[in-house]
């Protein structure tokens, strides 16, 4: 699939909004929330859009000093599987090179296989969790962290994804 990821602006509120909605359909932010973010000066919002410019994957990161903090990547249903979240987590990886950050970190829901499969294939680890984190449900979240990015294992595993990645969209 041939897709571009490029800057959110609030002109992308209602699309971002709608996978939110349709992800978390119980249990999600708000459009005033979005629009907070995406004007928020420690703020990367990217969005990955298809052929039709249809918003279909987004994330969201906040730099406090040299790390990043991914608030948010979301893919809407129909369009997994299909290495949108692959090439949105290569884009934050770059994003963080330009930036010159030199650590990753998230929370992921315990339960969600398919995303701590993909933040420990992109060299997240593990280091420790936040009981009942979650408030649709009271699950926990997974604390994950990278080592620094600038450091030869990172890059070298980081490379191989993306090298991977270029090849399988040929």
């Amino acid at each position: 699939m041939n897709i571009q990821i490029r800057t959110a602006t609030t002109d992308d509120l209602d699309e971002i909004y709608d996978i939110e909605e349709k992800i978390y359909p119980n249990h999600h932010w708000s459009k005033q929330d979005y629009e907070k973010e995406l004007t928020n000066q420690l703020a990367y919002y990217r969005c990955a859009v298809n052929s039709d410019n249809k918003i279909i994957g987004h994330y969201g990161f906040w730099q406090l000093f040299e790390e990043a903090h991914l608030v948010t990547i979301e893919v809407l249903p129909e369009y997994r599987e299909q290495k949108i979240a692959t090439a949105l987590m290569i884009n934050l990886t770059e994003e963080c090179y330009k930036q010159m950050i030199k650590y990753i970190t998230l929370e992921v829901r315990e339960s969600n296989i398919a995303a701590i499969s993909l933040y420990n294939k992109f060299g997240f680890s593990t280091i420790g969790m936040r009981k009942k984190y979650y408030q649709d449900n009271d699950e926990n979240a997974l604390i994950m962290f990278t080592e620094n990015i600038w450091y030869d294992k990172f890059k070298s595993n980081y490379q191989k994804i993306r090298k991977e990645y270029e090849e399988s969209i040929k």
